[in-house]
């Protein structure tokens, strides 16, 4: 129900753009991203709302990363700038209970992950 691409190695400074398409079911909920590295806990990284309209970012990627998401559409995009090796990570992607969502926010619906590694 939810697909996550887009993952590879890059180097640090680079860019990388994620991917996550999910079910037309997911049209009028919040979709976020997740990250998790070894040995660490889940970390939130980004959600928008269902019309693309509001998003939040995690402290840690704010100003570098985006969160896209076309009106009512299901699919959604992460472009990651000036990665650091920090961000090295499987990252996931997730539909929320509701339209809005955030950090806090029940995340009901998963994804598989993809992977991102950046190379110092």
């Amino acid at each position: 129900q939810l697909q996550a691409s887009g993952g590879g190695l890059v180097q640090a400074g680079g860019s990388l753009r994620l991917s996550c398409v999910g079910s037309r079911r997911f049209s009028n909920n919040a979709m976020g991203w997740f990250r998790q590295a070894p040995g660490k806990e889940r970390e939130f990284v980004a959600a928008i709302s269902w019309n693309g309209g509001s998003t939040n970012y995690g402290d840690s990627v704010r100003g570098r990363f985006t969160i896209s998401r076309a009106y009512g559409q299901t699919t959604m995009y992460l472009q990651m700038n000036s990665l650091t090796p920090e961000d090295t990570a499987v990252y996931y992607c997730a539909a929320g209970r509701s339209s809005f969502g955030g950090r806090n926010s029940p995340w009901d619906y998963w994804g598989q992950g993809t992977q991102v590694t950046v190379s110092s």
